[in-house]
């Protein structure tokens, strides 16, 4: 078994693939191992969004080797994030198993900004804080993340589908590069940069900051120029530019300083980048070797101290939509509870994790009252799925989405996920906590109740009493439509009474 202190996260970008191992050191994080494998993953989309065999090849043997490395791990101390071409790609729900498998742990897709995020996350740890407000850009393979903040969190975060792969393959094929194709590249960057530039432009900065593989790359070229520079500038992007289109390839251009495996994919971050700095007036930028990594390296010690962003953010969205935070918490108190029953004698292993789930759920099941009563409990769901929430990965939503859409009604709209057994007892313990606590009111089990929950027959049974039905009819009432609700779906909610 790994060293608790030990601690490893897995970057899945468009462009490459990462396995960084660190261990915690009197607060500070010493990397041990690293990984690199150029997997050109988004290279393997094709017109329909759609990856194809060869790329999904590349991407399953480079996680075999990194589930090799990882081998001793536990659950907890590994991380895994996705970014754009996972998000992007059509087929990457038959994809993801297999990689899953390949890998040994489960993979996070995450949202743009909430990539964002965590870059910024990264960076904002590796330099020294001075109170003034920094611009981010970190240019990826499918994407480009901005993020402009002066504290630990950011004061915005946006990503934009420009990366330095898509580019590359979309605007010089095989390579070929004159002035014409460049400039073409740059004025579809500022196109799409020119949507939020009025944004960034409004918050300010005091200095910019580069990260990742494009950023790094364009200023190893510069440093090793004529006229060296600690980080990048126009003018020297422009000299750049131009000697390639000079030579009409980044290869024949023979770049000092660009490393083999950057050379494909350098002309379309090129690109980018010279399009943001005119865009936004940027006149120079400081180039970080901080990125996603240890954007959720960090993210990860933080749960682990307690200061989780998932709970911030559940705290953020009750306050913007206005819950009722007694009902919330009663809600989330009774659902736990019920889940404690219902799991007390099944082995699920990340059982932590679905209490905290539910509870998520339960804090922010009436958010969609806000918009309309009447099917409030769909508008909570699809704000879940579509909104953008730090801290939580798209998979993560939608689980959080599901128990909301879940939590009352005709269940037959969920007869897709009647296998996952966990899930539906989750689903019931809110149910049941919704439904006890509809005066609300203080609420708990009625005294000598309780649940249990037998998997092979897949039944869920409440043993109340007899008694206490009898003195709440409206309780009663809707708890046997709970059972005949979970009878039409093939699954078992029996009410057995008790006497005193």
């Amino acid at each position: 078994m790994t060293a608790p202190d030990m601690l490893a996260t897995v970057d899945l970008g468009s462009n490459s693939f990462r396995l960084q191992i660190c261990r915690q050191l009197n607060g500070q994080l010493q990397v041990v191992d690293s990984i690199k494998e150029m997997v050109r993953f988004a290279a393997g989309l094709d017109d329909q969004k759609n990856l194809d065999d060869a790329s999904q090849q590349r991407a399953l043997a480079c996680l075999a080797q990194f589930g090799q490395r990882l081998r001793g791990f536990s659950p907890n101390q590994v991380r895994t994030v996705a970014t754009n071409t996972f998000r992007v790609a059509k087929n990457i729900t038959q994809f993801m198993p297999k990689a899953e498998a390949a890998l040994g742990f489960p993979i996070e897709i995450i949202a743009g900004r909430e990539e964002a995020r965590l870059i910024y996350t990264g960076v904002v740890h590796s330099l020294p804080p001075n109170g003034d407000k920094m611009l981010v850009i970190d240019i990826g393979g499918g994407s480009t993340e901005f993020v402009i903040g002066r504290d630990l969190q950011p004061a915005i975060t946006e990503s934009l589908n420009l990366g330095c792969v898509t580019y590359s393959l979309r605007f010089f094929p095989k390579g070929k590069v004159d002035a014409k194709s460049f400039q073409a590249a740059v004025n579809a960057a500022r196109a799409e940069i020119q949507r939020i530039s009025k944004e960034l432009k409004n918050i300010g900065w005091n200095f910019a900051v580069g990260t990742s593989g494009s950023a790094r790359s364009i200023r190893d070229v510069i440093e090793m120029g004529e006229e060296p520079l600690d980080g990048i500038n126009a003018q020297q992007m422009s000299k750049i530019a131009n000697r390639i289109i000079t030579a009409g390839s980044v290869k024949k251009a023979k770049l000092a300083g660009l490393k083999p495996d950057r050379m494909e994919v350098f002309i379309g971050g090129l690109a980018v980048m010279t399009a943001a700095f005119a865009e936004l007036g940027i006149k120079d930028m400081m180039v970080t070797d901080a990125a996603l990594r240890d954007g959720v390296l960090y993210d990860m010690i933080g749960r682990q101290l307690g200061d989780d962003m998932r709970n911030q953010t559940v705290a953020d969205f009750q306050q913007r939509y206005q819950v009722d935070v007694a009902q919330a918490t009663r809600v989330a108190d009774l659902a736990d509870q019920a889940l404690l029953e219902l799991t007390q004698h099944q082995t699920i292993n990340d059982i932590a994790l679905w209490r905290q789930y539910v509870r998520w759920a339960a804090d922010l099941h009436e958010i969609g009252i806000s918009i309309a009563h009447t099917g409030y409990h769909k508008h909570a769901a699809y704000i879940l799925e579509q909104a953008d929430m730090p801290g939580f990965s798209r998979k993560e939503q939608h689980i959080l989405a599901t128990l909301i859409l879940g939590h009352r009604g005709d269940m037959r709209k969920l007869a897709e996920y009647i296998s996952e057994p966990t899930l539906w007892l989750a689903m019931l313990a809110l149910r049941l906590a919704a439904l006890f606590c509809r005066a609300r009111q203080s609420a708990h089990l009625p005294a000598g109740a309780h649940l249990q929950y037998h998997a092979k027959q897949k039944q869920c049974v409440l043993s109340i009493s007899a008694q206490w039905l009898v003195d709440n009819p409206l309780t009663t009432s809707a708890l046997w439509q709970e059972s005949a609700l979970w009878h039409k779906i093939g699954l078992q909610l029996r009410i057995e009474t008790t006497q005193p």
